[in-house]
């Protein structure tokens, strides 16, 4: 593994943004998620459509939130007044030394945060 994807990379691909995709194909397994973006990719779809967005999450290494994770996160949240969303997304990044792949770069832009990239423009 080597890349964290944020939720809006996974979010761009199901709606039919070809760098998203394009993006996800050049990765070939060294690609993982956390249990927030599973979570809010799935929030995005109807329960019969959901098994398709299961399907493609279940190739990517999960990451949990543990404990390391949850004190970082919250040191993150007050350091930058993140959303907690994406303080658990920079903290299991740096913790298992991870980039992490997002478009939000108004948060994370990645000329402040070594551990961010952008993997594309839309």
């Amino acid at each position: 593994m080597r890349v964290l994807l944020d939720s809006v990379v996974l979010i761009d691909h199901f709606n039919g943004v070809a760098a998203a995709t394009s993006y996800l194909r050049r990765l070939q397994g060294e690609g993982a998620i956390s249990v927030v973006t599973r979570a809010e990719v799935l929030c995005g779809f109807e329960t019969a459509q959901a098994e398709l967005a299961r399907r493609l999450l279940d190739r990517f290494v999960t990451l949990p939130i543990e404990r390391d994770a949850a004190d970082l996160a919250a040191d993150l949240r007050r350091k930058h007044r993140w959303r907690l969303p994406d303080a658990f997304q920079a903290a299991l990044a740096q913790l298992h030394g991870l980039k992490l792949a997002t478009r939000n770069l108004r948060d994370f832009p990645p000329d402040r945060f070594d551990f961010v990239v952008a993997p594309y423009t839309a």
